[in-house]
């Protein structure tokens, strides 16, 4: 008997993707050719598929050589030195920036420029991964000032004693973002600190949502690409709920042991990853794993 299989509905690209996703897709459905700066989503299953179409992905050294073509920014966001790359050698961007970190950019660009060549000028922190392609892009609206924390141990680097400004990169932990404002809180000795939440709820509120999906199952397959910080944290709070949780980029990684004997599987993915390949992993099971 095949088990009883269910995808998470709240799994799946973020709406910020789609829209990137989207934008490729009408491109390269025009003239078959475009440039992507980075992944266009950390799902290389999704990837190659964009690529059959004509989508070529390239680094920023790329930019250099590159002239006159059309190049897609993706969702995470670019600093602005990107945009005066493009213009210098004539490349049209595409920009697909996540409405959410464009608004993101747009608060730390001014607060750094308000306080720019104040004695006083507050310092900005960044929650976040370092080197992060959202991050970078934050980071580059500062002029490079900007500090980068992963967690709340690295505060014993950070000069607290000035004015902080605390914004968190949008695909971060609450409960981490929370760790962070908390151990400044009880640091502080003097100079002000303002912290905002910068999350964006389509990604805090899988985490709720995940975690009563994972409990609902026997056994889960996370599928997701390997690159993706969002998939992995999503993964680790399942696994935290339920040891029977698997982490697979395709169909092929399934073992047969992880569904022998089990009635109920789940599957989820990260806001990288594509429906249509949570829907092969479902067939897979189905067509090939019966018990």
């Amino acid at each position: 008997m095949t088990p009883r299989i269910e995808i998470d509905a709240d799994s799946g690209f973020c709406f910020g993707v789609v829209t990137a996703i989207r934008k490729a897709e009408q491109e390269l459905d025009a003239t078959g050719k475009l440039y992507c700066l980075g992944d266009i989503v950390h799902n290389s299953n999704e990837v190659d598929r964009l690529c059959a179409k004509g989508l070529t992905t390239i680094t920023h050294a790329d930019l250099d050589r590159l002239r006159d073509v059309k190049v897609l920014l993706r969702a995470h966001g670019e600093p602005p030195q990107t945009y005066a790359r493009a213009a210098e050698h004539n490349i049209e961007i595409i920009d697909a920036t996540c409405p959410v970190v464009l608004q993101l950019q747009k608060r730390i660009k001014s607060a750094y420029e308000q306080g720019r060549g104040t004695a006083d000028a507050p310092l900005i922190l960044i929650y976040g991964k370092p080197g992060h392609a959202e991050v970078n892009g934050l980071v580059g609206q500062t002029e490079g000032t900007a500090v980068v924390i992963q967690s709340a141990a690295d505060l014993d680097n950070v000069d607290l004693d000035r004015d902080i400004l605390l914004y968190s990169q949008t695909t971060k932990s609450l409960t981490g973002f929370n760790e962070v404002v908390e151990a400044i809180k009880a640091r502080k000795t003097r100079g002000g600190f303002r912290y905002f939440d910068t999350i964006c709820r389509r990604v805090a509120g899988r985490m709720p949502r995940i975690r009563d999906f994972a409990m609902c199952h026997e056994v889960i397959l996370f599928v997701s690409g390997r690159k993706s910080s969002n998939g992995k944290a999503l993964f680790e709070e399942c696994r935290r709920v339920n040891p029977r949780s698997y982490f697979i980029t395709d169909p092929s990684e399934i073992q047969p042991e992880w569904l022998r004997g089990v009635a109920t599987v789940g599957i989820a993915g990260a806001t990288s990853t594509p429906r249509w390949l949570m829907e092969r992993v479902k067939d897979t099971i189905e067509k090939n794993y019966a018990v």
